[in-house]
Order: C-alpha cells, then structure tokens, then sequence
C-alpha cells in the first residue's frame, strides 16, 4: 500500500464503508457474511496506522479521522444487531437483547471517551479489558464462525459480554484517573 501511496486516510475511509456494509448485514440476518466484513473493516484500522507512520503522512487530522471514524463504525454495528434482534417476535429476551445491545453500544463509546477525555488531562489511560481490537475481533469471528447457531445464543453471549465488560472498563477507566489525578488542580 506504501509503494501504491495509498493514504492512510483512504484506507480509513475504506475501512469505514465496509463496516457500514457490516452493519446493513447484521440488520438482514446475514450474520456471518457480517463477521467476516468487521473483521475485514477492523483490518483496515491496523493498516491505516502502520501505513501512515511507514509513509510518514501521520497528521493530527488522520488520528482524529481515524477516531471519528471507528467510533461512528461502532454505532452502525451496533444499530445493525439491534435491527436484527428488532425483525424476531418481540419475546422478553428479544426485547432483553436490544437493551444489552444498546448497553454494549453505550460501554464501547465511554472506553474511547475516558481515554481521549484522560489523555486531554495529560494521562494515558488503557486500562481495563474490551478495547475496540478485542471487541472486533471477538464479535468479528464470533458472528463468522457461529452466525445464529444454537438459536443465536453464541452471538447474544457475545453482547452480554460485551454489555457488561465494556462497562466495568470504563468505570475501571474512571477509577484509574480518580486514583491518577484525584487532588490534581487544573492548569490555569
């Protein structure tokens, strides 16, 4: 991709596409087709770094970019797996689903928050289980290798993990600052 000078802020963009493609799939009930494309738009995410700092074309704008972008991917997977659970009759544990999902979504959203807002205070915060290679990877192969078998119990264990690490992370996050930074005036 370097020999090709390709920008990195393409294959973020391409990245990004194929996640939204991703999202539509989960939303049809092709959940399989839409693990293979997470794990191919979370691919892009690992390129488009390596080839921004092997090229030199690493910029303020392309880590921002990136960051809006993977964020954004996230929500449009997560509104995909709501529309899938959304199309079943509405059980308890359709309904259920739809709440962890949204619980998923909102976890995912408060560990990139608490680092970028930590990162803000001059502290570097990863801490904590669930950050976004493992959730791609996770959800990626989960919904590749096991689609909706065993009635799709493997996909919605997957959701229920997510729901509840990715929020014990960010409040493991929060904690970590608290001990960081507890005390610690502001710059003036």
């Amino acid at each position: 991709m370097i020999r090709k000078k390709v920008h990195p802020n393409a294959i973020t963009t391409s990245g990004f596409l194929v996640t939204v493609v991703a999202g539509y799939f989960y939303g049809i009930d092709h959940v399989r087709t839409a693990g293979a494309l997470v794990l191919l738009g979370g691919a892009h995410d690992i390129f488009d770094g390596r080839v921004a700092r092997l090229s030199g074309l690493q910029s303020k704008f392309g880590a921002f970019y990136d960051s809006v972008l993977d964020r954004i991917s996230e929500v449009v997977i997560y509104i995909g797996l709501i529309s899938l659970y959304n199309q079943y009759e509405m059980t308890l544990f359709n309904i259920g689903m739809i709440y962890m999902i949204a619980l998923a979504m909102a976890g995912s959203l408060m560990i990139s928050y608490t680092r970028a807002k930590a990162e803000v205070l001059g502290l570097e915060c990863t801490v904590g289980l669930m950050q976004r290679a493992e959730r791609v990877v996770l959800l990626g192969l989960g919904s590749l290798m096991f689609g909706l078998s065993w009635n799709g119990f493997v996909l919605s264990a997957i959701i229920v993990v997510f729901a509840v690490l990715t929020n014990l992370t960010a409040i493991r996050r929060i904690v970590w600052v608290h001990k960081a930074a507890a005390g610690v005036p502001l710059d003036s």
